[in-house]
C-alpha cells in the first residue's frame, strides 16, 4: 500500500465550529464528499456546502435524542477496514460499505460544562461524548489509511497537506495527527473520570486524581538554558490564572517569569485594598497597602530597592499615569502585572521595550473558595487545600503583659498576610502597612530574623515582626526586640513559648499567637 492515501470521503461532525465553513469549502473544492451530522450538517447546508447526512450514508435514523447517530457498522467499517488487505477489501465490497478516508471530529465540551459552578450532574452526563471519541480512536488506530483531525487549529495544515499531495495525505502526517487524536481522547477520559472521582473519599480527598492540561506555549528554556520547558494550562480552572493574562508588551515570557508571576498573583488576590508587591525568585522583597495604588507601589518598592532590580511587580488596581511614572523610574523590571492599564500609562511603560506588561482583569475577583494546590514529587504528587485562612483579630491570643495598640494590631495582621507568601523560614518586618525588611528561605529562623533586621536597618525600630512558625527559643524574639521591634505575631505552640513570651515582656514588646502557621516550602 502506498504511503499516500487519497481522501475521497470525509466524515465531519464537530462541537467547536470555529473555522468549519472555510475548511469544508476547501474540502469540497478538492472534490471530497462530506458526510455530516446534526448541527454540523445544518451549518454546512446554511453556508451552501453540499453534504449528506450520516442517516443517508448508513440508512439508519439518528435515535435517542441524538445519542446514537454515528454508532453504526457502515461508519466504523468504513473507517477501520485495512486498506490493501485483501480479506478486508473483499468484506467491505460484499457488504457494499464505503470507505471513510478522513474523520474530522471534536468532542462535546465536557470540561467547559463542568467548569460552570451551577452545573448539574445531569447536564454533565449529557456532555459525555460517545460517538465522537469512538470515531476518533478508530481513525487514529487506522492511521495507515485514514486521516484524523481533532482541532480546528490544524485545519490549515490539513488543507496544505492535501493540496500539496493532489488530495492525498502522507503516512507521516497521518501518524502525527493520530498522536494528537489519542492525546485528545486520553485527556477527555481523564476529565470525566476526575469529575466522578472528586469528593468521593470520606476524608474529603478523591481516591484518584486526573489532571487535564493542554499545551499553551513552548518556552525558550526552563529554569536554566540547558533545560527544555513548556507552559501547560488547565482550561477548566475558573480562578484568576496567568493562562488568561494578555501580554501587552515586552519579550516572550520565560519559565522563571511565569513562576514568579504566579507567586505574585497569589499575593495580589489576597488583598482587597489598593495593594502592590515586588517579587524576586517567587519571594516578596516588598509589599504594601496604600491609600491609592501609587502610594502602595512606592512603599512596596522602598522596602528593598536593591532587591527590586530585575523583579516582578504586581498591582491590584488599574495602572494610571501617576503610578506609571513611578514604575518607569525603576531601573530594570522583568514584568508588571495589573488588572488593566490606562492608554497613556501603557504608552509610557512601553517605552522600555523589553519590559513585559500583562493585563489580567481577574485579579480584582480575589481568591476563589475551595482552591486546591498540587506539587509534583519524584514518582508522585502532593495535594492540599490552599493556605487561605483569613485571620480574624478575635482569633488572636495576646500572651504578653502589654497588649498591642490599634495601630500595631493593624500592622501585625498585614505582616501575617505577607509572611504567608514568603518561603520558610520566614520573618517579615512591617511599619504601618508596608514591609521594611524580609528574611526568607533560611534554614534557621534566627538567621531569617537577622536578614530581615539587616534589610530594615534603622526602620526596624518601631516595626512589628511576623514569624511564619513558632519560636522554639527566645533568641529569635531577641533578634527583633534588640533592633527595636515593638510587637510580634507568631503561631505559638512550642515548648519554648514561656521563654519567648518572657523575652518579649523583658523588652516591653507585645506578642500575639495565631494558633496556625504559614510554612511555605
Amino acid at each position: 500500500m502506498s504511503d499516500k492515501i487519497k481522501v475521497k470521503r470525509a466524515l465531519v461532525s464537530v462541537s467547536d465550529k470555529d473555522g468549519l465553513i472555510d475548511f469544508a469549502k476547501q474540502l469540497s473544492e478538492l472534490g471530497i464528499e462530506i458526510i455530516s451530522t446534526g448541527g454540523t450538517l445544518a451549518k454546512l447546508k446554511e453556508a451552501g456546502i453540499q453534504a449528506i447526512s450520516v442517516s443517508t450514508f448508513t440508512g439508519a435514523p439518528e435515535i435517542l435524542g441524538g445519542r446514537v447517530k454515528t454508532l453504526h457498522p457502515k461508519v466504523h467499517a468504513g473507517i477501520l477496514f485495512r486498506r490493501g488487505l485483501e480479506e478486508d477489501e473483499t468484506e467491505i465490497a460484499t457488504h457494499e460499505y464505503k470507505a471513510v478516508d478522513m474523520v474530522v471530529v471534536n468532542l462535546y465540551p465536557f470540561e467547559k460544562t463542568i467548569a460552570r459552578k451551577d452545573v448539574t450532574e445531569k447536564e454533565a452526563v449529557e456532555k459525555i461524548d460517545i460517538g465522537g471519541p469512538t470515531m476518533v480512536r478508530a481513525a487514529a488506530k487506522n492511521f495507515d489509511g485514514v486521516l484524523v483531525v481533532t482541532n480546528p487549529a490544524d485545519y490549515g495544515k490539513v488543507i496544505a497537506e492535501l493540496k500539496n499531495n493532489d488530495g492525498a495525505s502522507d503516512r507521516d502526517f497521518r501518524r502525527k495527527m493520530a498522536a494528537r487524536a489519542f492525546a485528545v481522547t486520553a485527556s477527555y477520559e481523564k476529565a470525566i473520570s476526575g469529575y466522578f472521582n472528586n469528593g468521593d473519599d470520606s476524608e474529603g480527598m478523591a481516591p484518584g486524581l486526573h489532571f487535564n492540561f493542554k499545551l499553551k506555549q513552548n518556552l525558550r528554556y526552563g529554569e536554566n538554558p540547558h533545560q527544555n520547558a513548556a507552559f501547560y494550562v488547565n482550561e477548566s480552572f475558573d480562578g484568576p490564572s496567568l493562562s488568561r493574562a494578555e501580554q501587552l508588551a515586552g519579550k516572550d515570557l520565560s519559565y522563571n517569569n511565569l513562576s514568579d508571576l504566579d507567586a505574585c498573583l497569589d499575593m495580589l488576590i489576597d488583598f482587597k485594598e489598593p495593594f502592590a508587591c515586588v517579587l524576586k525568585h517567587a519571594n516578596p522583597c516588598g509589599a504594601a497597602i496604600g491609600d491609592n495604588i501609587t502610594d502602595a507601589y512606592v512603599q512596596a518598592y522602598e522596602s528593598d530597592p536593591l532587591s527590586a532590580f530585575g523583579s516582578i511587580i504586581g498591582l491590584n488596581r488599574k495602572v494610571d499615569m501617576k503610578v506609571a511614572e513611578e514604575l518607569h523610574k525603576t531601573h530594570f523590571v522583568e514584568c508588571i502585572i495589573a488588572p488593566d492599564f490606562d492608554e497613556d500609562a501603557l504608552a509610557r511603560l512601553k517605552k522600555k521595550k523589553n519590559r513585559r506588561l500583562l493585563r489580567l482583569p481577574e485579579i480584582e475577583r480575589g481568591r476563589p473558595s475551595g482552591e486546591m494546590y498540587a506539587k509534583f514529587v519524584r514518582g508522585g504528587l502532593l495535594y492540599q487545600s490552599a493556605d487561605d485562612h483569613e485571620m480574624d483579630p478575635n482569633e488572636l491570643q495576646v500572651v504578653t503583659i502589654r497588649k498591642p495598640t490599634e495601630a500595631e494590631l493593624k500592622s501585625l495582621l498585614f505582616a501575617w498576610k505577607v509572611v504567608k507568601h514568603t518561603k520558610s523560614n520566614a520573618i517579615v518586618l512591617v511599619k504601618g502597612n508596608a514591609t521594611v525588611g524580609i528574611g526568607m528561605g533560611q534554614t534557621s529562623r534566627v538567621d531569617a530574623g537577622f536578614l530581615a533586621v539587616k534589610r530594615a536597618g534603622d526602620r526596624a525600630a518601631g516595626a512589628v515582626m511576623a514569624s511564619d512558625a513558632f519560636y522554639p527559643m527566645p533568641d529569635g524574639v531577641e533578634v527583633g526586640t534588640d533592633a527595636g521591634v515593638t510587637a510580634i505575631i507568631q503561631p505559638g505552640g512550642s515548648k519554648g513559648d514561656p521563654d519567648a513570651i518572657a523575652a518579649a515582656d523583658k523588652a516591653g514588646a507585645t506578642m500575639v499567637f495565631t494558633g496556625i502557621r504559614h510554612f511555605k516550602h
